[in-house]
């Protein structure tokens, strides 16, 4: 009779150790997924909000262009740009100055129309192709 009791008992403990073993895996199991379930989240919402960030670069930058394009296209604009261009050029040579013992500079530095000249060349190329683009696009869609 003590025999069948210890063989019970040991049988019990057995089960016992046995569904405690299973609990701890099923909880590690359940542990690794919510781990993996929130690390996905993260990084779902870090790349929407770099998405966000994107477009709304994307779309303050537009604004921008359309801004100074308006600008450009109304009277003195095109003349506005050329001396914001000039004022530029050189406060950055300012610039260079201050910062290096030695320059590489342009032989017609003096020649200031020239220079502005060929930023707004430059600038009208660049719209020019802009809007051949732009008219492809629409051409396609």
């Amino acid at each position: 009779m003590k025999a069948e009791r210890e063989k019970r008992a040991e049988i019990a403990r057995s089960e016992g150790e046995k569904q405690a073993i299973i609990n701890r895996a099923e909880g590690d199991r359940a542990e690794a997924i919510s781990l993996s379930e929130g690390e996905k989240m993260k990084r779902i919402n870090e790349a929407e909000g770099r998405a966000r960030e994107i477009l709304m670069v994307a779309d303050a930058t537009a604004k921008g262009i359309r801004k100074v394009a308006e600008a450009l296209s109304s009277p003195g604009g095109k003349e506005a740009a050329n001396l914001e261009v000039a004022k530029q050029y050189i406060g950055e040579f300012g610039k260079l100055a201050k910062e290096n013992n030695t320059m590489i500079i342009p032989g017609n530095l003096t020649d200031m129309s020239s220079m502005v000249a060929t930023a707004m060349s430059t600038f009208e190329h660049v719209r020019s192709r802009k809007e051949s683009a732009a008219e492809e696009v629409r051409s396609r869609g």
